[in-house]
């Protein structure tokens, strides 16, 4: 009896089982789609009325390149004082005293809360509300000879940005377990100080991807600087394009230098985040391209 139980809970003989692959129709009928609209998307671009010389010309003209710089500089500028205004905002937010979290609440509400072009309108005019402005040692001056445009466009990008910017430092360093922050006191480690070399360090794995993105948001905001009076390179294309008439063609050297701007920063921002990411995490870093490239090349080397 027992045997024949033995012998009926026995799997039957399939013989060798062969795993055959799921064909997978509707990823390739969604890349048929892709390519099919790619293909039709340059084509239209290869017979549009675009002057391509026109472009090549106007890629590596002087003006635009010194436009160019003035938006890579304000950029830095605005982010160097957005970040710093950051970090003391949100340290001010998750403050125990009522009046420094208060100040720091009122603060993001009123730079996030308006427009980041009136906010520029309102630094260019300030000379209407203080026309004049003494400074320690140096004595009195117009506001409207220390407030230039470009003075103008970085205090309203930068305050803007801090705003923001605040708000992912606090998110970032509400991120980290309390209980390192306790253990740190407990050593005799004072608040600053415990933010500085325990906190922070441990946020920035947070922090730095959406600190990434809005810098490269900061480097299209700077456009709006053109409102009053910088010469960054989108204003000196219109010059130029309001001239000549070659809209889509200066639009189009705009747009390159843009994406070759954001491209290297998005690169800055890899690497970053990767160098933080380091004991994060148990799992292995994924590789570079840079050593994906290299390690590509031996292979081929081996091989040969």
């Amino acid at each position: 009896m027992s045997e024949a139980v033995a012998e009926s809970s026995a799997p039957a003989d399939t013989g060798d089982l062969v795993a055959v692959p799921r064909t997978h129709y509707g990823r390739w009928v969604g890349a048929l789609v892709v390519v099919v609209f790619l293909g039709w998307l340059g084509y239209a671009f290869a017979h549009a009325a675009i002057d391509w010389g026109v472009v090549k010309e106007y890629l590596t003209m002087s003006v635009l390149l010194k436009g160019l710089l003035i938006t890579l500089v304000l950029t830095v500028v605005g982010m160097i004082l957005g970040i710093v205004l950051g970090v003391l905002v949100a340290v001010m937010r998750l403050s125990r005293n009522p009046v420094t979290s208060g100040v720091g609440w009122l603060y993001v509400w009123v730079f996030r809360g308006t427009p980041v072009y009136l906010q520029l309108l309102a630094w260019f005019n300030i000379g209407l509300l203080f026309p004049y402005v003494s400074l320690p040692g140096l004595g009195g001056a117009r506001t409207v000879d220390l407030v230039t445009p470009f003075v103008a466009a970085a205090i309203g990008l930068g305050l803007n940005q801090g705003a923001y910017t605040s708000e992912v430092v606090r998110a970032g360093i509400l991120s980290i377990d309390e209980g390192q922050t306790e253990a740190a006191q407990a050593l005799g480690m004072s608040r600053l100080r415990t933010m500085g070399q325990i906190v922070l360090p441990q946020a920035m794995r947070v922090i730095l991807p959406p600190i990434g993105n809005e810098t490269i948001g900061m480097l299209k905001t700077t456009s709006l600087a053109s409102a009053i009076g910088v010469s960054e390179i989108l204003s000196e294309a219109q010059h130029i394009y309001f001239v000549n008439n070659r809209i889509m063609e200066l639009l189009i050297v705009c747009a390159v230098w843009y994406l070759a701007a954001v491209s290297i920063l998005s690169i800055v921002q890899y690497y970053l985040e990767r160098h933080f990411a380091r004991g994060s995490s148990s799992r292995a870093l994924p590789a570079t391209p840079l050593q994906r490239l290299r390690k590509t090349l031996q292979q081929k080397k081996a091989v040969s």
